[in-house]
């Protein structure tokens, strides 16, 4: 389906000066117009933002209105003075569409350390209020105005029917570098115009957000920002969802939240590889996603992805060291389906065809069999280039 606002949902997004690029907007505006259940999942680095603090203290709650975003400035390790700025973002937000500041959230992304040009933000808020639509050019502005060194907007839509009732989810996202599990460089809302209680809306995001956008890394680096936001306005109608319409639900959102995850590495600053590592046969969730990540992070796993290597032993040696017990002599792996390693010892295998397939194809699927374990999860990474190097290098300079 093509991507849309749901039911009572409108955006913006404008430039207004806190990035020098003129051509790259840096500020958005998304609002229900009507108060909505809001609920948030935040970074778990313990230097956070001054907009994660504040959205903390403000979620859950069942009357937010508005989120304000702005890109270029993180508003991160800015003391007393970041807090104030966080806080009159909201007022800012809330006074140009109407409601209390207390209805307000704030998100930031950017550059860590500098204070936000509140005289920019204040010009930018008026303007993107001024600007507000729900029509498909104003959701990709306003997805445009979070993006950083993102290459381009992240938004997915879903519609589904929850009990008898047509319901549409719509997710916005912005990540591309510094970016490791709990959460990442990232940001995202999540708006929706289904019937949801707060105490379910804030189970299902935190269910979803470990599935989806806990399961990526780029560099392995946890951000001081990152901030997922799901909105439940209930323009749709009915009744609150429960039961079965309640887990289908659920289950939406899961999708939701896990393309948008799957689309920040591959959009991963230098990459031109989207890795995903399968791990299978472990005795508990949480050791496959630690199996998963260890392989993900490897410098010597992401070049070689990079440099179309099947280089087999980089993967298996990562896979033993994540601290997580099995028996090597029951190991496999595979590599975009060709089998290149299995019960503890290398196989034949076309060395030139596998190559071939990870170097014409921007998706390598990494496959661990580790044993009779029931569990298993899936983790997405991108290789490693030079391009990745530059860009962080010159990132301030």
């Amino acid at each position: 389906m093509a991507d849309q606002f749901p039911k009572g949902f409108s955006g913006a997004g404008v430039y207004c000066g806190v990035k020098e690029n003129t051509e790259r907007l840096d500020l958005s505006l998304l609002v229900s117009d009507r108060p909505a259940v809001g609920v948030g999942v935040y970074t778990q680095n313990l230097v956070c933002a001054a907009p994660v603090v504040l959205d903390r203290k403000r979620t859950p709650c069942d009357n937010a209105r508005v989120v304000v975003v702005n890109s270029g400035v993180a508003n991160a390790c800015t003391g007393a003075q970041g807090d104030r700025d966080a806080l009159r973002m909201t007022e800012l937000a809330a006074e140009a569409v109407g409601c209390d500041a207390e209805q307000a959230l704030v998100m930031s992304t950017g550059v860590i350390g500098h204070h936000l040009p509140m005289d920019k933000i204040e010009a930018g808020v008026a303007a993107a209020a001024a600007k507000l639509g729900s029509d498909d050019a104003s959701l990709d502005a306003a997805a445009r105005g979070m993006m950083t060194t993102d290459t381009v907007p992240k938004v997915r839509s879903q519609t589904a029917t929850f009990g008898d009732v047509e319901c549409t989810l719509t997710g916005l996202a912005k990540g591309a570098a510094m970016i490791g599990p709990n959460m990442a460089t990232m940001l995202s809302v999540v708006m929706t115009d289904a019937n949801v209680r707060k105490e379910d809306a804030q189970a299902a995001l935190s269910e979803a957000v470990v599935e989806s956008f806990n399961c990526i890394s780029v560099d392995g680096h946890t951000s001081t920002n990152d901030t997922v936001l799901l909105l439940c306005n209930g323009a749709a109608g009915g009744e609150p969802l429960e039961g079965k319409a309640l887990s289908a639900f659920r289950a939406t959102l899961l999708e939701v939240c896990e393309d948008l995850a799957q689309s920040i590495p591959a959009d991963g600053e230098g990459a031109t590889h989207l890795i995903t590592v399968e791990v299978h046969g472990c005795a508990t969730r949480d050791d496959a996603i630690r199996i998963g990540k260890t392989v993900a992070d490897s410098p010597l796993v992401k070049t070689a992805i990079a440099g179309a290597d099947p280089n087999w032993g980089r993967i298996v040696s990562a896979a033993g060291y994540a601290g997580v017990p099995f028996d090597p002599e029951h190991v496999a792996l595979l590599i975009n389906g060709m089998l290149v390693y299995e019960k503890g010892t290398p196989v034949e295998f076309d060395e030139a065809a596998v190559s071939e397939s990870i170097r014409s194809s921007r998706d390598t699927l990494l496959v661990l069999l580790l044993g009779e374990g029931e569990a298993s999860a899936r983790f997405w990474t991108t290789d490693l280039t030079a391009e990745y190097v530059r860009l962080n290098a010159d990132y301030r300079t």
